[in-house]
């Protein structure tokens, strides 16, 4: 199983690793998702970004374990979780992954917490499972046009070179890691927060045999993760939308989405970025410890 082609080089403290096997009569159509596990108490799913993988939430885990029980999961064909050919890696297929979580370990009182690609799923999930989703943290949600392309000039013209016709799945298997920490510093208020073991996990999923093509595909997803933001009237459990201050998003993207929630609470976080989990974790556990 493509689990242990290789292992994870971060170890996140208090977690131990878990899968979900695929649904009978699924196997070829879903693969073997893999996730995190710490503490005690209601559930807390912890949904990641784009390019990224469970341990994004390495910080945040330990600061607020001792009040949930936390699933950090790895999307399908992301960090760990089983990469199947020719899998689709849109919204819907992606949110499929996430109500795979919920179902087979059949958690009630869920609280989902998504960042970017996260926080869109966190929402859908929400609208598909309101039996069981309790609340809903928003954390920089990525449905907007352009997605990493405003983080830079590099980030813009490599995504536009993974997404090229021809040459893009050659781009897509090339990540020099320079070029890899430069993008995700472009996410960041403080650059500083990305942590040189991180990158290099990162790049070792990279290198899974396969995941050039989930990279490739993620970012023509985009246009459905857009497409999802319908779905978010449909929402009915209580929500936090979370923002940087320095976020990707602008601040009318920020308000289409408080239009289309209105009854949101909503946090902006100084100088943080996109990828506040990073940054900020301490923000995040804030907003979620439950009140002495």
């Amino acid at each position: 199983m493509p689990i242990h082609e290789s292992r994870p080089t971060i170890h996140v403290p208090g977690t131990t690793t878990h899968t979900v096997a695929p649904r009978p009569g699924r196997r070829g159509h879903e693969g073997t998702l893999r996730y995190l596990k710490a503490g005690t108490g209601a559930p807390l799913v912890l949904l990641h970004t784009v390019r990224t993988q469970a341990e994004h939430f390495r910080l945040l885990v330990p600061l607020v374990a001792e009040h949930y029980t936390v699933y950090a999961l790895d999307l399908p064909g992301m960090g760990y979780s089983e990469i199947v050919p020719g899998a689709s890696y849109d919204e819907p297929a992606m949110r499929a992954g996430v109500e795979r979580l919920l179902t087979e370990l059949d958690l009630h009182d869920v609280t989902l917490v998504g960042e970017s690609m996260g926080a869109v799923l966190a929402l859908t999930t929400a609208a598909d499972l309101p039996e069981r989703v309790r609340r809903v943290v928003a954390v920089n949600t990525y449905d907007f046009p352009g997605g990493i392309a405003r983080s830079s000039l590099l980030a813009r013209a490599v995504v536009s070179g993974v997404l090229a016709p021809g040459v893009g799945p050659v781009i897509a298997a090339v990540e020099p890691k320079p070029v890899l920490r430069a993008i995700l510093q472009g996410g960041l208020g403080d650059r500083s927060a990305l942590r040189e073991d991180y990158v290099d996990e990162l790049l070792q999923v990279g290198s899974r045999p396969g995941y050039p093509a989930v990279a490739r595909a993620v970012y023509q997803a985009l246009p459905s993760l857009i497409a999802a933001r319908s779905r978010y009237s449909e929402v009915r459990a209580p929500v936090h939308l979370v923002y940087g201050e320095k976020d990707w998003s602008r601040p009318s993207d920020r308000e289409a989405d408080r239009k289309l929630l209105p009854s949101a609470d909503f946090t902006q976080i100084p100088k943080a970025g996109h990828f506040i989990a990073l940054e900020r974790p301490d923000a995040l556990a804030d907003l979620l410890t439950p009140p002495a």
